[in-house]
């Protein structure tokens, strides 16, 4: 019987470690720092917001629920979840999809979007000030490079 060959991992330096901290804890930071001006400002999660904003972008003003949670990169389940708290709060209204008894075309109320005009001002505002003010245009560029080099590398792995 042949033994396995044990592949000591590559473990990270100090810096690397230090980096990969710094990056987890920013991953993690950002969406509370975001859903926390939201709820302040306007009652809404940061997943509330984006399904709105999501919709109102829409080239046809309504969006098929699970071509929603496609662009949002999100499990149905979500979706479907936060779209049955928003349509009790009366900010989206949902309805069979014309032709496809199974599908959903969601779209926003009056209420959805006058509560989605209320809230982008401060929600730009923080991202302005947050992610793209400290830095300068080239650090903006190559922070997109970056991120996107990163989720490539989890994109090939299948995780992304």
């Amino acid at each position: 019987m042949v033994k396995p060959t044990i592949v000591e991992p590559r473990w990270l330096s100090a810096d690397e470690q230090g980096l990969w901290l710094e990056l987890r804890e920013f991953a993690s930071g950002l969406p509370r720092a975001l859903d926390r001006q939201l709820s302040a400002d306007s009652s809404l999660s940061s997943g509330e917001y984006a399904i709105l904003a999501a919709v109102s972008e829409a080239a046809a003003g309504s969006v098929r629920s699970g071509d929603l949670a496609a662009g949002l990169q999100w499990d149905r389940s979500r979706v479907s979840h936060l779209l049955r708290r928003m349509e009790t709060r009366g900010v989206v209204e949902r309805c069979a999809a014309a032709g496809d008894g199974r599908g959903q075309v969601i779209s926003l109320t009056a209420e959805g979007w006058k509560v989605l005009r209320a809230a982008a001002p401060g929600h730009v505002s923080l991202v302005r000030e947050a992610v793209f003010d400290p830095l300068t245009e080239a650090e903006q560029q190559a922070l997109g490079e970056y991120l996107g080099k990163i989720r490539a590398a989890l994109a090939e792995r299948g995780l992304w």
